[in-house]
């Protein structure tokens, strides 16, 4: 006979047990969640900006405050290449040109320090920007349109550096006869303290290159004239070129008929005639031409920005991507020199 008192005892007993066991178990989770929940909401939210906020956006952050500029308004991603990021920046107090226009900013980056990257081409973008009118050059019809140059440095951490300048609107080939005038206008710029060149003398801050030839610079003396820019030109052009190529053969050619002679050609360049210092662009051809809100401006086809092409066959627009912008080859020499490659 089954003990229907002590079974159905057992069974209460089993039920009440798992009453409790439910019971307890949903109290101690509750217990030990509810304060990770709690502190999980009590954590100070990061906004979307400090999420996305990366090295560069802190510096220009810095720069545009430090130079009364705002705050960055935006940053658009313009492209990059093997070696530098590229961005088109706006500022919510930007300054406004001669013209009353209001300036955005081109932004290059890269990882490697300032003085490997930028330190030349700032230079270099600087000098021709002086020798072209300066802040004047956007309402000069006779004058180059260079970027301004606003920053190049390092990283404050020394993790990077970057290159702050004007933002221009890049289209195709002005006119020749206005181009003529300003390149005019450029080398017959005296040197100065703002371009650069204090000591009148011919070379260049930096060395740098001509495409991807090493192109030395060692200045020459103060006032330099004729007799100077002879041994510049034979020792760090011409000589130079041909040890690089090897050749045995050009290279007696020259060192023992040619440079002896070179002083032949500028026997009539002395006094009044003297040769002086011009700022040269140094790799000066056709696809290095163009122009910027309709003036002639040159560039060095040595990175690339999305800009609004006008094609010379096509009375059409269209989006293009324009080698600018990375002055490699700018020295200062005779204004002769400047139209030694093939011009078309």
């Amino acid at each position: 006979m089954v003990d229907l008192t002590a079974l159905s005892e057992t069974m209460t007993m089993t039920f009440l047990f798992a009453i409790a066991t439910t019971f307890l178990s949903s109290h101690l989770v509750h217990a030990f969640t509810k304060p990770l929940i709690y502190d999980r909401r009590a954590m100070p939210k990061r906004t979307h900006c400090q999420a996305a906020l990366s090295p560069l956006d802190n510096e220009l952050s810095n720069w545009a405050a430090s130079s009364n500029f705002g705050t960055i308004d935006k940053s658009v991603p313009a492209g990059s290449s093997g070696w530098a990021s590229f961005r088109k920046v706006y500022v919510t107090d930007p300054p406004t040109k001669d013209n009353g226009k209001e300036v955005s900013f081109f932004v290059k980056s890269s990882s490697r320090s300032c003085k490997e990257m930028f330190y030349g081409e700032a230079l270099g973008l600087q000098a021709m920007y002086a020798c072209s009118g300066g802040d004047g050059a956007d309402v000069d019809d006779d004058a180059l349109r260079i970027p301004k140059v606003y920053h190049y440095g390092d990283y404050s951490d020394g993790r990077g550096s970057f290159l702050i300048m004007e933002y221009l609107n890049l289209s195709g080939r002005s006119d020749d006869r206005a181009l003529g005038k300003a390149m005019a206008r450029m080398h017959l710029s005296p040197p100065t303290k703002e371009a650069g060149n204090p000591n009148s003398s011919f070379g260049f801050e930096v060395d740098n290159t001509i495409g991807g030839t090493p192109q030395p610079n060692p200045w020459t003396k103060p006032n330099s004239g004729t007799k100077e820019w002879i041994e510049f030109f034979r020792d760090h052009r011409i000589g130079h070129q041909l040890n690089l190529a090897g050749d045995s053969y050009c290279s007696n050619l020259w060192e023992q008929d040619i440079a002896p002679r070179l002083h032949l050609l500028f026997q009539d360049l002395q006094g009044e005639k003297e040769i002086r210092p011009s700022l040269l662009h140094g790799d000066l051809w056709s696809g290095n031409i163009g122009s910027a809100d309709g003036k002639p401006s040159i560039f060095d086809p040595g990175e690339y920005l999305p800009v609004t092409f006008q094609c010379e066959h096509e009375h059409t627009f269209h989006n293009s991507y324009l080698r600018m912008l990375r002055h490699k080859a700018v020295y200062w020499g005779h204004h002769e020199a400047e139209w030694g490659v093939s011009f078309n």
